[in-house]
């Protein structure tokens, strides 16, 4: 019972994702439209977010901005 009291102690709300990432709850709603978010659970009409779904899928996206290599 452990884990899952630990998991319902984790859930985020779409509101909480937007904050974590610095963008509009329409983003997460997007992206959650076109499967491209994190994976999320329905709780009848409720969505919620784990935070290992959320930490794993930022984890996941493309990064930039290194330093080109001197010649």
């Amino acid at each position: 019972m452990t884990t899952v009291s630990s998991t319902l102690e984790n859930l985020l709300n779409e509101h909480d994702v937007a904050r974590i990432t610095g963008l509009s709850v329409a983003s997460v709603r997007r992206w959650r439209l076109l499967r491209q978010g994190p994976r999320y659970l329905k709780l009848g009409s409720a969505v919620r977010y784990t935070a290992k779904d959320v930490s794993a899928w930022l984890a996941s996206r493309p990064s930039g901005g290194e330093q080109a290599k001197a010649r």
